[in-house]
């Protein structure tokens, strides 16, 4: 076994996530685990700080099944205080800072979580955690050293089942609050391990650029977690800028990239207006790169591809799976337009559905060798999630009757296999990367008086992908304008929620059964 192999330990199945990081310190103590600026860590230094951390979670009463609330950008206060809390066996909550307190306050609430970690600056966290009477922790990341140097160290990860959950990912569909995905300390070893075998294909060496959120399953997954499991570095930022990340691949050696499309483009824009001005980037050390979160555009991979001189392969994935399932291998040529064939450990099979006069549904399940028929998405493996927390409903709706985990995206197989991701089923925005659900946004619409029809839907963008886009009808002698509804979504979404426009209508169209459609708003 070479040093760039998986290390036996560390298989698909069973064990403790804590153990990622204990075995890339065992193994790789002296290699440098986190780059963040000048903040540099060794995987000695990073376990020292985990183990401290679950002391200092210890002494505030965390226990084995308590929740833990992760509410950060991208910093090393993100992964210390993730793996203290499952070494602790304790469940991490990780949540997006951009949330407003409102949203943040749902997700406490229902997740019971017992402490809040966040940093200074995030008015939002510390107004929510107030609200919930939740215990707060939050210090600066620089400070972590310091803040926990006299606190004894929790040697041993608390004995935990490979079922036993380790995360709850917040996910949506188009009814309702968003809602807990249950992710095992199984299936995150699964999905790292995966990654690293049928995505990244990363070594011990690489440098990973770690601008995708650390709180999102695509950053969590493809970057933080698998890079343990070969003792790459982690060449973080809290916020991705593109001239800054041209910089950052040099500086810090980067080797393997990811990057939702927009990223992609953004860098692609960056890069040329170097080149314009004489001072060209050096991307010469990336040797792997990959797309995932939205649809990738032709154009935009072209043009990496033209840039970089190495293939940009387009994936799939889900939070509901841990994150990427779906990957473009990267030992054969891209098949552009395509997500690629399912990763290690993965199966996938397409499923016509066909309601008849009687209310029942036939369900058939497409051929491999059908290349033409379109259905559903549908897929089991070690890092399918076992459900939804505390929702039978939402968990028994989301799996078959076989104990197929539905996608609810529209796809079909190309000629070699591959899956093209043909529509989605799932009435979703994608901006920037980010998932909206439109039913969240028209919910807290509907909160204003003056409304009495309201519809979300998503609108071409050349930079987001998608734009959120808001129409709505108002009550009879109501005087409202479009900014005065902007400014009262924006204090009750986050910023990626809130729509670029509201349109106002007299009325919204709706079929012959009075229900509102969306077709002719788009």
């Amino acid at each position: 076994m070479t040093e760039q192999s998986v290390p036996a330990a560390q298989t698909r199945r069973p064990g403790h996530l804590a153990d990622l990081l204990d075995e890339a310190a065992r193994r790789w103590p002296e290699t440098t685990a986190w780059i963040h600026g000048e903040q540099r860590l060794t995987y000695a230094q990073l376990q020292d700080l985990v183990a401290r951390a679950a002391g200092l979670l210890r002494q505030r009463g965390v226990t084995a099944g308590d929740a833990v609330a992760l509410v950060t950008p991208n910093s090393l206060t993100f992964p210390v205080v993730f793996f203290a809390t499952v070494r602790l066996g304790a469940v991490v909550v990780p949540l997006n800072p951009q949330l407003t307190a409102r949203e943040l306050d749902h997700h406490f609430s229902d997740s019971d979580v017992r402490l809040v970690w966040t940093q200074p600056g995030l008015d939002a966290p510390g107004q929510a955690a107030a609200t919930c009477s939740i215990d707060c922790l939050s210090h600066a990341p620089a400070d972590l050293p310091e803040l926990l140097a006299g606190v004894e160290p929790v040697a041993d990860p608390v004995p935990r089942d490979p079922g036993d959950d380790a995360l709850l990912i917040y996910t949506s569909g188009t009814t309702g609050k968003p809602k807990p995905a249950r992710l095992t300390h199984m299936n995150v070893r699964a999905s790292a391990i995966s990654t690293v075998e049928s995505l990244t294909k990363i070594r011990h060496g690489d440098v990973l650029y770690g601008a995708l959120p650390f709180f999102h399953v695509f950053g969590f997954c493809i970057v933080l977690t698998s890079a343990l499991v070969v003792g790459a570095t982690i060449s973080a930022t809290s916020r991705f800028e593109p001239r800054q990340a041209l910089e950052q691949f040099v500086r810090d050696g980067v080797t393997v990239a990811a990057g939702v499309p927009t990223i992609w483009g953004a860098l692609v824009s960056a890069a040329r207006t170097r080149e314009a001005a004489g001072t060209p980037a050096d991307l010469s050390g990336l040797r792997r790169m990959i797309s995932g979160g939205a649809s990738l555009p032709l154009d935009t991979l072209r043009a990496v591809e033209s840039l970089v001189g190495v293939p940009l392969s387009e994936g799939y994935g889900l939070s509901e799976g841990c994150g990427a399932v779906c990957i473009n291998p990267v030992d054969v040529p891209n098949r552009p337009g395509t997500v690629g064939l399912p990763m290690d450990g993965m199966q996938f099979r397409i499923v016509v559905s066909q309601e008849h006069d009687d209310g029942t549904v036939t369900e058939t399940v497409v051929p491999e060798s059908d290349t033409q028929t379109v259905g559903e998405l549908r897929m089991r493996g070690e890092a399918v999630m076992p459900g939804y927390r505390g929702d039978e409903t939402a968990t028994a709706a989301a799996f078959d009757a076989d104990g197929w985990l539905r996608s609810g995206d529209l796809a079909r197989r190309d000629e070699a296999g591959y899956y093209v991701i043909v529509d989605r089923q799932k009435d979703i925005i994608i901006t920037g990367g980010y998932n909206v659900y439109p039913r969240e946004v028209e919910e807290v619409l509907y909160e204003h008086p003056a409304v009495v029809e309201a519809v979300v839907v998503g609108r071409p963008s050349e930079r987001y992908g998608e734009d959120v886009v808001a129409h709505v009808a108002l009550a009879q002698s109501v005087d409202v304008t479009p900014s005065e509804l902007l400014a009262f979504l924006r204090e009750r979404l986050a910023r990626y929620k809130t729509p670029r426009e509201v349109f106002v209508h007299d009325a919204l169209p709706k079929n012959a059964a009075g229900k509102i459609v969306k077709g002719p708003l788009r």
